[in-house]
């Protein structure tokens, strides 16, 4: 709904006419399909997609293609596209949006961390390491941390799941011996439960101050990790801050009751009006480019602020 705020308010300027359509739930995919093919028959300017699935719009891209129809997908991308078929693609830079967590989570950490005489842990919860928009926002996130501990001369080990071990940049300690250890966890399947496993192994450790969940699923993990443990807060001296991803009822409370320090939002509503600005400028016959859109830090001070709240979806 977010994303058809800026669509509209972007069709409004432009003097566009829009139609939007989409399924009840992402899990319909078949209905999305049925609705692109839709679109195609009617031969609009240009269509804009946000795909329920990379590979079941294939065949109507080529279809769009064939028809001399130009698509911009926005939100996620579709690798195979026939070519020529996706203009642009227009979506959050993850790496520079897990950024921003750790640029804040570690501002609010940063006086304990100076003043630390023993090593301190950060935690990380990912829902899979294969994603790209999942893997970027987690190394992104890890990389930062990094880059901020290292220029106030602190070491920083990373442990835990192999694949962001191993993709991590800039570490520069041991886990015996740094000052910081960020520990990444991966569940084995994709659920709020077990993203809640793998986080109440971090914060029941002693040494923990912070954690990230790099997405809805992960951050929701966490906050169900706290119900029994009790330990979040926004307090760095008697809590651990916890940092989250996207929106949801759930996040947004924790926000608000100061359980969760806060977390870092996409920007539907500026992926949608830059789609319909993007389609309206390749009508116009100009070359465009994939857009990256940037990830936004809420939390209690700013979560109801016009610029932040229309993309913080219940």
């Amino acid at each position: 709904q977010a994303a058809v705020k800026g669509v509209d308010d972007a069709a409004g300027r432009l003097g566009v006419k829009v139609s939007c359509t989409g399924p009840n739930s992402e899990s319909d995919i078949a209905d999305q399909v049925n609705m692109l093919n839709n679109a195609i028959a009617n031969k609009p300017d240009g269509i804009g997609l946000a795909a329920c699935d990379q590979s079941a719009c294939l065949e109507a891209l080529q279809a769009a293609k064939d028809a001399g129809i130009p698509v911009v997908c926005f939100d996620s991308g579709i690798p195979d596209a026939p070519e020529g078929s996706v203009y642009s693609l227009i979506a959050t830079d993850n790496y520079g949006a897990g950024a921003v967590a750790a640029e804040h989570l570690y501002a609010a950490l940063k006086d304990k961390i100076a003043s630390a005489s023993s090593q301190l842990r950060v935690g990380e919860v990912n829902q899979e390491a294969t994603s790209e928009s999942i893997t970027s926002r987690g190394l992104g996130f890890i990389d930062k941390f990094i880059e901020l501990a290292t220029a106030d001369g602190k070491t920083v080990a990373v442990i835990g799941n192999e694949y962001y071990v191993n993709a991590a940049q800039g570490a520069n300690g041991d886990e015996a011996s740094a000052d910081i250890v960020i520990e990444v966890a991966v569940p084995a399947q994709t659920t709020v439960e077990l993203c809640a496993t793998e986080a109440s192994v971090i914060l029941n450790k002693a040494d923990t101050i912070g954690v990230f969940g790099s997405n809805q699923v992960a951050a929701e993990g966490i906050l169900t990790a706290n119900n029994n443990l009790n330990v979040l807060g926004t307090d760095p001296n008697t809590s651990i801050l916890a940092a989250g991803f996207d929106a949801g009822s759930v996040i947004k409370g924790a926000i608000q009751n100061g359980t969760m320090f806060g977390a870092v939002t996409q920007s539907p509503l500026a992926m949608g009006s830059t789609t319909i600005e993007t389609l309206v400028a390749i009508a116009n016959g100009e070359t465009v480019s994939d857009i990256p859109t940037e990830g936004a830090w809420y939390d209690s001070t700013n979560m109801n602020d016009d610029a932040i709240a229309p993309n913080l979806y219940d």
